[in-house]
């Protein structure tokens, strides 16, 4: 079966943005990560650094995502926080771009938005703790103390923003149709196994 569509979450410092935008220019297909960040930032009059400031401090209770969950569903968002306001904007952004035709998504919990759209593939980019690192000090140039806690940080808001939103745990294999070790493959063979998904 050929996919339409890709989603990537990924950890922090596997790569599974460079991935994505690697695959984007070998297929000619559109990858939407930051994008959707500034189509927001547009529709609501909101900074882009703002909303990130708003996904990091989403929280990761229960409680609080079955309630916003329901409300969504129900079309009730004028009650929801602030940042569950963000979170449907993104939702519908997705949508919207899904709509113009086949596309690659990079985090912003793009297989919920997709979950009822047929040929979309759902990916999971991790690579170990040490190659991680190694990659951010490389990469990035940052000093190894600040990877670690990099690391940390951006792992913790993914797993509690896709957690809040789809009660789902962000790295548990089970949501995803792929999941692939950029430190072990390697980047270019990520990219051909998920051209070939599409190609």
């Amino acid at each position: 079966m050929k996919y339409s569509y890709i989603t990537i979450e990924r950890e922090y410092g596997s790569g599974g943005s460079s991935i994505a935008r690697i695959l984007s220019e070998q297929t000619g297909i559109p990858c939407y990560g930051s994008e959707i960040l500034e189509k927001v930032s547009q529709a609501q009059g909101i900074p882009v650094e703002q909303i990130e400031r708003y996904e990091e401090s989403v929280t990761n209770s229960f409680l609080y995502s079955i309630y916003a969950i329901s409300r969504v569903h129900s079309g009730d968002v004028d009650i929801l926080t602030r940042e569950g306001h963000i979170f449907v904007a993104e939702q519908a952004v997705i949508k919207e771009l899904a709509e113009e035709g086949p596309a690659i998504f990079i985090g912003h919990c793009a297989c919920e938005a997709l979950k009822d759209k047929e040929g979309v593939a759902h990916v999971f980019i991790r690579a170990s703790e040490k190659e991680r690192i190694r990659r951010s000090i490389e990469e990035y140039g940052l000093p190894e103390k600040e990877a670690v806690s990099n690391m940390k940080r951006f792992d913790k808001k993914r797993a509690n923003y896709f957690y809040a939103n789809t009660l789902k745990k962000w790295d548990d294999y089970k949501n995803y149709d792929i999941i692939l070790d950029s430190g072990t493959l390697g980047m270019d063979a990520c990219v051909r196994v998920l051209k070939g998904l599409i190609s």
